[in-house]
């Protein structure tokens, strides 16, 4: 579904990713794992035509992105960004609705998909009046997911979507995500740097660092057979509880 070759990106000095080659499968959710700033979100960012790569080219369904087909492809996307980005000005509905209304969607047609995914989301059909600020957060979560599958897209992408959580309602999301994301059965790609989130939602894990990816697998590969020391590293600084008796006072 999606085919990175040779991708590399720099921002002056810093190297993002460096000679990237990654193929993500239909169908599947994948995961990507890392470090902050290992090269996970410009990833998704490529895959949208956000940014450009300096090296390299990216294949979305077997056609090359570029200029000819970058807003017909990201039509068949859909993306949940850090922290949800809603639209503080536009309420639920309005947030949901954006894209369709844009293409020209009659308002019969937007009314009866927006019940479609309240449904899938158990968003509350009551909440669709409210601004996200007079909702809660795992609330606008489910909007911002409803956004991203307005159109129907055969791709999901989402960045860290569960970060900014508190974790009963984190916990409860996880559970209905992947749900959803078995009922679908759509392209999924998750940036994450939780080990547990990447094992209960990957069918696949890809695991970077410093914009190279050091492995691709399951989560007991990455538990039985790490490719790296790192790997194992960073996995048990996750399984490690917080020591308070250094350096925390």
């Amino acid at each position: 579904m999606i085919k990175f070759s040779n991708i590399s990106k720099y921002y002056g000095k810093t190297t993002a990713l460096d000679t990237v080659d990654l193929d993500i499968e239909g169908g599947l959710t994948t995961v990507l794992i890392g470090q902050s700033g290992c090269g996970k979100s410009t990833i998704l960012r490529l895959i949208t035509g956000l940014i450009k790569p300096d090296t390299g080219s990216v294949e979305v369904s077997g056609e090359k992105l570029g200029p000819e087909n970058l807003k017909q492809t990201r039509w068949n996307m859909g993306y949940v960004i850090q922290e949800g980005g809603l639209f503080p000005h536009m309420t639920a509905e309005g947030n949901v609705s954006i894209m369709a209304s844009y293409l020209g969607w009659s308002k019969e047609k937007i009314r009866t998909r927006i019940h479609e995914l309240c449904d899938l989301t158990k968003f509350p059909v009551e909440a669709l009046s409210r601004y996200p600020f007079q909702v809660s957060g795992g609330q606008s979560q489910r909007v911002s997911l409803m956004r991203a599958l307005m159109l129907d897209p055969d791709i999901l992408l989402l960045d860290e979507p569960l970060g900014a959580l508190d974790p009963l309602i984190r916990s409860e999301l996880q559970t209905d995500l992947k749900a959803i994301f078995s009922e679908l059965k759509k392209t999924v790609l998750i940036v994450t740097h939780d080990v547990g989130e990447a094992g209960y939602f990957g069918d696949k894990i890809v695991f970077l660092r410093d914009g190279k990816v050091i492995q691709k697998g399951t989560i007991n590969d990455l538990l039985e057979r790490p490719a790296d020391k790192f790997v194992t590293k960073f996995i048990n600084a996750q399984r490690s509880p917080v020591n308070l008796t250094e350096g925390g006072g």
